[in-house]
């Protein structure tokens, strides 16, 4: 198969595809297991029911990376169903893989633009959280205007998202986290969770990266807010 991410057009992203190089096992992975844990953007809205062949808790974890947070979630949940939308294929192959590897069913995957899956792949009203974990900061000020969390996104995921849904951020970069912060108190279908940031929630792993900038003395920020009008 051609192994390249799904998306529209669009004169600004968030993202940049990187031309990384994918193992032998991230490749083996798409081979084997697309058919049974990936989804395409070209296939338009899906029916998670069907899919997961139940009607229970529904994640969607937009940027998972190499997918180790997202693949621990699912495993210790498996009363929950999870999607994964990722624009960088050695990561989608690594979760793949892992998913495979397993035996894991509660998870499956898009490989292709977050905005356009949220867009195209999901009915209103149709989620339980929708998780960001750690997105590109763009930290030169020139940049910012790349950064997933604007007002147009955030108004788009309180779309997909049940009433009383959630949507949970977390950062690694202070300005950002006031970004974020600002945006959700500003946004009219939101309430803020907690007076401002609150301390990592359980169900979120603490990865490598976060473990490492403890003992650097790095802050993180999470934030969640749920969906009320």
């Amino acid at each position: 198969m051609e192994i390249k991410p799904e998306y529209r057009d669009k004169t600004i992203r968030s993202f940049v595809v990187r031309a990384g190089r994918m193992t032998k096992a991230q490749r083996s992975a798409f081979e084997s297991g697309w058919e049974s844990y990936g989804l395409r953007l070209a296939d338009g809205t899906i029916d998670m029911e069907a899919i997961f062949g139940r009607d229970t808790t529904r994640v969607v974890e937009i940027g998972f990376g190499m997918g180790a947070s997202l693949l621990e979630m699912a495993e210790a949940q498996p009363e929950t169903d999870f999607i994964g939308i990722e624009v960088h294929p050695p990561g989608v192959g690594s979760l793949i893989n892992a998913v495979q590897e397993k035996q894991i069913s509660n998870l499956r995957v898009f490989l292709a633009d977050a905005t356009d899956v949220l867009n195209e792949c999901f009915p209103d009203a149709s989620l339980d959280r929708v998780q960001i974990y750690f997105p590109d900061p763009w930290h030169k000020k020139k940049h910012n205007k790349r950064r997933i969390i604007q007002p147009k996104f955030l108004q788009l995921i309180g779309a997909k998202l049940r009433l009383g849904g959630v949507v949970h951020m977390a950062t690694d970069w202070e300005t950002y986290a006031e970004q974020m912060l600002e945006l959700i108190s500003d946004a009219p279908a939101f309430e803020n969770m907690t007076q401002d940031y609150m301390p990592r929630p359980d169900f979120r792993p603490l990865t490598k990266f976060e473990r490492r900038g403890e003992r650097l003395g790095h802050g993180v920020w999470d934030l969640m807010a749920k969906r009320v009008l």
